[in-house]
């Protein structure tokens, strides 16, 4: 089967240019491959998804009058799903790889045929640009760092430094948390939510927390979100409510200091202010509009839509359960969002790409509080239109 023109010697030329500027995208997530014989221990890496690799290659080889195509056929003679990665240039020469996809059979499966596809793409793609995408499997303990963060925090180790003597000490590796199948991680789920409702007290929710943190990480993403989730309403449930003393006729010291206070009532947390105590702890705001006004935002770092709300974790201190203030929020896409949970030192990652997220978040911050603002004045001015409508509407009838 013919893989080039029959000359691509400008291909080459322009490919060689690009090349010069192409860099490896950023390995931000993480795969865990199992041992093939028994007791032999699971491997650990990291790989870059296949989003930021496009992303990359695209703007890079398109500045050469390089396109990128990627079409997928039938091999009826193997019964094999096919993929066709091509580089095609201007002049007309191009050179193409192929690469094997999936059996015939796992067309009617489309999330398998989809997860092989996505691997095909990937690997098609960065082999022909001559990119690498993921670590070295020969020498993984050269890779791995120290902790793998998330649902892996339980894997591979270097090998630590003493502190005396500065020799090496072998650390011995543990093994890699097994994800359970659906069924026993929806019982397991259900057993650590029963668990959850009879939580009493805050220290018992902390004791909770760190027995149950090995069983957590053997359910499915999707069970381990829905007990996360059932753990924060709890914790947030335990909270003590805030009371509120009258305030008497003649004292106009409270009402104007309510009145003057910058922050929107429906934002206050609803347990004690903890900020007016003689050791202060800072305040959690929590405001629904302003997150659906930041995902309304794109990208700080690529400009692309959609955007999670990402809770700068450094602005305040760390609590069991809560995220930082909803003041301290940024527009991330998917990608960068899981790209800034991952680095071990946010504040570091944030200056190496040259933006500063707390004035980014003061001001949309500021913005959403002046759009609630503008929107409350314009819902105020209908209701006093319709007011002095309907009045109108009775004098007149009055008249007639």
């Amino acid at each position: 089967m013919q893989r080039s023109s029959e000359s691509f010697a400008a291909l080459a030329a322009a490919l060689a240019k690009a090349q010069a500027h192409l860099v490896n995208p950023e390995k931000s997530l993480t795969a865990t491959i199992a041992g093939g014989r028994p007791g032999e221990a699971v491997r650990i890496f990291r790989y870059a998804p296949l989003s930021s690799g496009l992303e990359i290659v695209r703007k890079t080889l398109s500045e050469h009058e390089i396109a990128v195509m990627q079409t997928t056929a039938v091999d009826h003679a193997s019964r094999m799903l096919t993929l066709t990665t091509l580089l095609a240039h201007s002049s007309g020469e191009w050179i193409a790889s192929y690469w094997p996809v999936c059996s015939v059979a796992e067309i009617p499966n489309p999330q398998r045929m989809g997860a092989a596809l996505t691997y095909a793409r990937r690997y098609g793609l960065f082999t022909l640009v001559g990119i690498a995408g993921e670590d070295d499997l020969d020498a993984p303990d050269i890779c791995m760092p120290a902790s793998v963060t998330g649902s892996l925090s339980a894997g591979l180790q270097l090998p630590s430094q003493a502190s005396g003597n500065t020799k090496a000490r072998a650390t011995t590796k543990s093994p890699s948390p097994v994800v359970l199948p659906a069924a026993e991680s929806a019982a397991l789920r259900e057993r650590l939510l029963s668990e959850i409702a009879s939580i009493a007290s805050q220290e018992s929710a902390t004791s909770w927390a760190r027995a149950a943190l090995t069983a957590k990480n053997n359910l499915t993403a999707a069970d381990a979100k829905l007990l996360e989730d059932a753990f924060e309403q709890k914790l947030a449930g335990l909270l003590p409510t805030e009371t509120t003393a009258p305030v008497a006729s003649g004292d106009t010291t409270s009402a104007s200091a309510q009145e003057a206070s910058p922050r929107n009532s429906a934002d206050q947390p609803t347990g004690i202010d903890k900020s007016v105590l003689t050791i202060s702890a800072p305040r959690r705001y929590r405001s629904k509009e302003h997150l659906r006004y930041v995902i309304s935002q794109p990208c700080v770092f690529c400009a692309r839509k959609p955007s999670d709300p990402h809770h700068l974790r450094f602005m305040q201190p760390r609590a069991l359960g809560r995220k930082t203030s909803d003041e301290f929020v940024v527009p991330l896409c998917r990608t960068h969002h899981r790209a800034a949970h991952r680095a071990a030192d946010e504040q570091a990652w944030w200056k190496a790409i040259g933006i500063n997220p707390i004035k980014i978040a003061r001001k949309l911050w500021r913005d959403s509080r002046a759009v609630k603002t503008q929107e409350q004045s314009d819902a105020s001015l209908q209701d006093a239109q319709a007011k002095g409508a309907a009045s109108t509407q009775g004098l007149d009838s009055k008249a007639s």
